[in-house]
């Protein structure tokens, strides 16, 4: 849970900067290789309906049911059709690391 002194979330470009000084290598290359992995993962989900990332968790498909809700506007009932979905299932060693068990 995050608190009103927390500090920001990185942003790309800072995430980027890490691995450049981290690894002295040029910021093209560290791009170049964020953009090989997604388009590794979005085609390996495409394909398998999964894509492992070790050490952060799965890429996995899931398909949502057809359900009833209502428009919060009127109450009325509507229905929500049935979708596929993209979920992110965190890995047991990145929650551990995370969100220590007490």
């Amino acid at each position: 849970m995050a608190t009103k002194a927390a500090k920001k979330r990185m942003t790309q470009s800072e995430v980027f900067n890490h691995f450049v000084e981290k690894f002295d290598m040029k910021r093209s290359q560290v791009k170049e290789i964020f953009d090989e992995l997604a388009t590794l993962a979005g085609g390996e989900v495409k394909t398998n309906g999964e894509f492992s990332l070790p050490g952060f968790g799965k890429l996995v498909l899931s398909e949502r049911k057809a359900r009833e809700g209502r428009n919060p506007q009127t109450g009325d009932t509507i229905q929500i059709p049935a979708k596929t979905t993209l979920k992110f299932r965190v890995s047991k060693g990145m929650k551990d690391t995370v969100v220590p068990k007490k």
